[in-house]
């Protein structure tokens, strides 16, 4: 089993919370540390968590710790992401016990401000430097926080997204993954007038139903439900509901990639925000509007957002950020915003729209004691290529005269993303080509 050495100089946070395998790095130990480090330092913290069968248990020692602390310790039980992060706005803090889309073997945290935004990088450093430092001294008997719990998230965040988003006559498949979507995202689109039929809308943290990532292959039997019942549009959320991709009615998969540029040309006024691992066709497709880059990582596009005072930010993972809602990513009021869209004109006209662009994304393993050694390597050989352009904003970027590579260090596994982008097939073969043997190399 994992335990703390204390000074250790490890890094915990990635670029969204902290995640590992329970029993190794996320223990009830663990969480309870988490609990006491984030008690220490503010009053009153909210913790909800996801449908992973460990989720109840780490909850618990996260409240125990919050409470051990002197910090008032509420439970808003089992929750989506962006529930979670909209019931912070009545407290001081928001956790959130959950590994996002990552394998059911996997828990971790995830850390709110009552804004919806995810806790920037100073104050997530405090609190790794109180995790991994000294034992926090724990409150006086007569100082301990007190535990309580709330019944209200749900409905709060439903009656927000009822608020912004008019009736709604659509039918709809919305296939919930086994996670914390079932908890909110039918009930919702019924209470907007839409017929809803549900996939996997069981709470398993085991996800029976398909894997955790709505991807295209994991997707398959809600496009093909879409087609038989002739339904508008198909919707899928991650494990936590942060995220949601969609299928158009003629059962075509509309991932981050392909829904980023129409959700920026739809929302965004003068300014948008996406990562630098986002498609070309967003600049190419907005018109006017500033498209500005952010490291990859709902924190930091969260944080480019308000630093910009931007319209909206996305990420092709299926993230989206609408700050006039939150600067949390809330993929239930996106399901309902693209059952809005799909419903005012069909989505795969919609998406005949866009620019279309070839782009694979590949992940090779990368062992953590590499990362550096590994990125310095790839970076003189990108160079070495006599690129148009390089950028060194989150990984390697280097732009060609046909398309783009990206190298970026996982910030949740251990792995060397790559992303290449072409305008043609031919073109994104041979980048891929060249973009795998760097990696390889760079990696023996």
């Amino acid at each position: 089993m994992y335990r703390i050495t204390y000074g250790s100089t490890m890094k915990l946070f990635g670029s969204s919370g902290i995640r590992g395998k329970f029993g190794d790095l996320i223990t009830p130990e663990f969480m309870c540390g988490v609990g006491q480090a984030v008690g220490a330092q503010y009053g009153s913290v909210v913790v909800g968590w996801d449908t992973r069968t460990t989720s109840p248990l780490l909850a618990r020692a996260a409240l125990a710790g919050l409470a051990s602390a002197g910090s008032n310790a509420c439970s808003a039980g089992m929750v989506s992401t962006p529930t979670l992060a909209n019931a912070t706005g009545e407290f001081k803090a928001g956790m959130m016990i959950t590994a996002s889309h990552n394998p059911p073997s996997d828990n971790g945290v995830k850390l709110w401000n009552p804004d919806g935004s995810s806790f920037g990088q100073e104050p997530m450093e405090k609190i790794e430097k109180m995790v991994l430092g000294e034992r926090i001294k724990p409150a006086p008997w007569d100082g301990v926080g007190e535990l309580s719990s709330i019944d209200w998230a749900i409905d709060r965040h439903m009656d927000m997204i009822t608020g912004r988003i008019g009736p709604l006559k659509a039918k709809v498949v919305l296939d919930c993954g086994n996670g914390a979507a079932s908890t909110i995202t039918p009930h919702l689109l019924r209470r907007l007038g839409c017929e809803v039929i549900i996939l996997n809308a069981e709470p398993d943290g085991s996800f029976p139903g398909r894997g955790s990532e709505p991807t295209e292959e994991n997707t398959r039997p809600l496009a093909k439900r879409v087609v038989d019942s002739g339904a508008v549009i198909g919707l899928a959320h991650d494990g936590d509901a942060d995220r949601v991709v969609a299928v158009d009615e003629k059962g075509n998969y509309a991932g981050g990639d392909t829904l980023l540029p129409l959700l920026c040309k739809l929302e965004g006024k003068s300014k948008v925000v996406v990562p630098v691992n986002a498609s070309m066709a967003v600049d190419r497709f907005v018109g006017k509007v500033q498209v500005i880059r952010c490291r990859v990582g709902d924190v930091y596009l969260s944080e480019k957002i308000k630093e910009t005072g931007a319209d909206f930010g996305g990420e092709p993972s299926g993230t989206w950020v609408f700050p006039k809602v939150s600067y949390c990513p809330d993929g239930i009021y996106a399901a309902a915003r693209l059952v809005q869209i799909a419903s005012e004109k069909p989505l795969s006209e919609r998406l005949a729209e866009l620019p279309r662009f070839i782009t694979v994304r590949k992940r090779l393993d990368m062992p953590p004691n590499l990362r550096e050694k590994a990125m310095s390597r790839v970076s003189d050989a990108l160079k070495a290529l006599s690129p148009v352009e390089t950028s060194d904003l989150d990984g390697m970027r280097a732009v060609f005269s046909d398309g783009w590579v990206l190298f970026r260090p996982s910030g949740t596994e251990p792995k060397l993303k790559i992303v290449v982008e072409a305008e043609s097939k031919k073109a994104a073969d041979r980048l891929l080509k060249t973009a795998l043997r760097i990696g390889k190399e760079a990696l023996e």
